[in-house]
Order: C-alpha cells, then structure tokens, then sequence
C-alpha cells in the first residue's frame, strides 16, 4: 500500500490531563525532544489559548526553528470557536492547530443544554476553520469529539463540512473508549471514501480496546487510499483508564500478524527510543510503569516456567515476539548505594558541576556555570523532583530558551480583595476592608 499510518502523540496535551497528575514545561520540552529523535511524527505539544504554556509554547517553536525539533510537527489544541483562534496566533507563534468540538447528541444536548443544535456545531466549526485558515494556519485538523457515539450521516456532514471550509484532517475521537475494532475499521472507511481526507483516530481506554480499535480504524482509512494518524500517549497516559499507549502502538504495527507484511507503519519510527522516552515519562508523571506493561514491563522478557525457559535457551523467538534490543533495552541500571551527590532547588555551585561532570560537560567560566546553576534551580522548583541527564543536557545546551520555558507569568488581577460568600457569610468588600485598616 502507497499509504502510511503515522504517530501524531498526544502525550503533552491529553496526557498531562491525566487527573491528579502533570507535566512540568521543561519535561514536555524533553519530551518532543524525545519524541523527534524517535521518529514520531507530530507532537500535540499544548494549548496555545492557555497563559502558563505560551512562553514553553513560543520556546519549543524556538527549538524548532534552530532545528532542535525537526522534523516533528509541533501542534496546539484549541476549541474549534474563532476566539480560540484569534487568541492562540496572539499568543504564540503556533502554525499548527487541532480544532475541536462535540458531535454526538449525547454532548451536544448534555453541554450545550439546547443553546446550540447539530447545525450550530457545523457552523462554529466552520467558522474557526475558516478564521484559522485567514491567520495563516499551515495545517488544521478538526475534532469530530465522540465521534464513536455520533451518527454516520451527521459524522460525515460534519466532515465534509470540515473539509470545504479548509481543514486537512478529520479527528474521529473514540472519547469513551466505546469503540470495538470491527465496527471502527468499516466507520473509518466509509467516512474515509465520504470524505476524501486523512483520518485520525483518537482512542481512549475504557474498555481496554484503545490500541486495537485505533490500528484498525486506521487500517480503514488506508484501504480507502488515504494517509492514518493514531494519537497516542506515552505509557499510555491520560483521562480516567488513559489512552492509546504509544509502544503497544508501534509494535503492533510492526509485529501483528498481517500489519508485519503491509508495511503500514512510518519508516522514521526508531523502537529503539521505546525504553528510554517511556522510562522518562514513568520518571516525569510519577506513575511507575506495570511489570507486565507491552514491550517495556520488567516482565517483558523475563522467563521462568521451565517449558518457557527452555525454549528461551534454546531459540529466543520461541516466547518472544521480537527483541529487546530493538526498544533501546538491554543495558545494564547502575544504582548507586554509597555517597551520592544530588541537585534540587537549594543546591550549590559545587553539586551542580559535580553532577554535570558525570555526563562529561564542562563550563567555560564561574559565570557560564552560575547562570546555568540558577536555571536549574528554578527547573527543581516547577518539577519538584530531582532534574534528569536529559534535562539537565538541554539546559546547558539552551539556557536561553530554556529560561523562556522555566518563566511563569501571572495573568495581571486587578481585585484586592473579592466579595465572596464562605459557608453562607459574605466576606468583607474592598472597601469595607479599607475602612477598617484606617
């Protein structure tokens, strides 16, 4: 097949929406940073209409520019409303937007409460599209949300809608994890053959079915003649069971039966990043990764059963489906038990060369180096955990974009102090407050 199914990670947008959780910018830095070296595709980085991402925003498209992040495709996420557009191209410097909106009855009435119809949702949609594709937005994808839950008939009146005021890719978002892989394999492709635009599928994992209902669904549109995007998320992060989990993705793309000999899968992926992009993560959310998670468990190529073992012994292929050597794992973890020397938001000048030294970078001057100690300090304070190589590298690599990404600007407040109720008494107004000072 002339088509491809490529990775558009969602892990820095839906992912840090995982409840009780998050990412601090200067991970979701290293994370595209990750993602790129990997091959993925696009990253869905952020969103540009929100104040404390604009400056990580307008840095990580700094990287971009100098070709830290090349070739990977930066996008932001926005509501599919023309404020929402009109504020993220003021905001940042985004050239990319996903779009997004309701389509299912179930959330139209459930949201909206009868202020918007299915015609209404066509015609803001439309609108956004349209006022994105006047700021000079390169590539636009539109978010049919619940699409697994949305008629047919509107789905692709929806699309077509999509598509004639200018975007360039439909989202079908299974936003439950409703879907089941046969039936979103024969949605994609008809909507595929309506529609004549590449598809994304967006699974979610409710029931357990996000990687396959998302490899298949994108199967769907490939048979149509059509490029597949499959969002994911590293580790399979996101809202309540997560999302489609991007190593169990790739490897079912490249090692299922059939997908193997279709050659379905983006030539530039690299496996070999898998344990390493999802170790950070497990690093970064603070969520350790399952000993039996695919392809990066501790269990994954662990063998005791004596009928398994000997097999292992005598040919590897026997129990395994494909290597460890392909996803980056095999090396040996050196845990230090004796003296150790660590950084964190009150660290001295000493500590920091100490740990920059272990990864054999050295500074010009007492000057380079007090400058890049006070960068990494602020960088322990948003993370509130001990910095990594990778973040420490890029820092010392890019200190003054790095401070962009670390900077944190308040929206300006105007109100001294707000008349409130607290359990049923009303606070003190400003003026009354005042009064009483005098």
């Amino acid at each position: 097949m002339d088509n491809r199914i490529r990775i558009l990670d969602v892990t820095n947008r839906d992912g840090v929406q995982t409840s009780r959780l998050g990412l601090a910018k200067i991970e979701k830095t290293v994370i595209n940073i990750l993602l790129n070296q990997m091959g993925v595709y696009q990253s869905e980085f952020g969103f540009p209409t929100t104040l404390h991402e604009t400056n990580y925003i307008n840095a990580n498209l700094e990287l971009a520019q100098i070709g830290v992040l090349d070739p990977i495709i930066l996008e932001g996420w926005i509501r599919a409303i023309p404020s929402d557009v009109e504020r993220a191209v003021e905001l940042t410097r985004v050239e990319h937007l996903n779009l997004s909106i309701s389509t299912s009855n179930q959330m139209i009435q459930g949201k909206f409460q009868g202020k918007y119809d299915r015609d209404d949702v066509i015609d803001i949609m439309m609108s956004a599209v349209k006022r994105a594709k006047e700021l000079g937005i390169k590539t636009i994808g539109v978010n049919a949300e619940d699409a697994s839950r949305t008629s047919m008939d509107f789905l692709i009146k929806f699309a077509n809608a999509a598509r004639k005021a200018g975007a360039d890719r439909i989202r079908y978002c299974d936003t439950l994890g409703f879907e089941r892989a046969f039936r979103i394999h024969f949605r994609c492709k008809d909507l595929t053959k309506a529609v004549e635009l590449p598809i994304e599928l967006h699974t979610h994992n409710d029931l357990g079915m996000a990687v396959a209902t998302a490899i298949e669904g994108a199967k769907g549109v490939i048979e149509e003649g059509q490029d597949a995007y499959i969002n994911t998320t590293i580790n399979g992060m996101g809202e309540r069971a997560g999302n489609c989990d991007l190593v169990s993705t790739l490897l079912a793309l490249k090692h299922a039966v059939d997908f193997e000999e279709l050659g379905l899968l983006d030539p530039n992926i690299d496996l070999n990043k898998a344990w390493q992009i999802s170790k950070y993560a497990e690093h970064c959310f603070g969520v350790p990764i399952p000993v039996n998670q695919v392809g990066v468990g501790e269990n994954m190529f662990a063998h005791e059963s004596g009928i398994h073992a000997d097999g292992m012994l005598k040919d590897h292929d026997t129990y395994e489906l494909y290597d460890f050597n392909e996803l980056g794992r095999g090396e040996k973890i050196l845990v230090e038990t004796g003296r150790k020397i660590t950084t964190g938001e009150y660290s001295g000048i000493s500590a920091m060369k100490h740990v920059y030294g272990n990864f054999n970078l050295e500074f010009k001057n007492e000057e380079e180096a007090r400058q890049i100690l006070e960068l990494c300090r602020f960088a322990n304070v948003q993370k509130q955990k001990p910095l990594t190589k990778e973040e420490f590298i890029l820092i010392a690599q890019h200190p003054k974009i790095c401070q962009t990404i670390l900077k944190m600007e308040p929206p300006s407040v105007t109100i001294f102090k707000p008349y409130i109720k607290y359990n049923g008494k009303k606070s003190e107004t400003e003026e009354e407050y005042l009064t009483k000072k005098q």
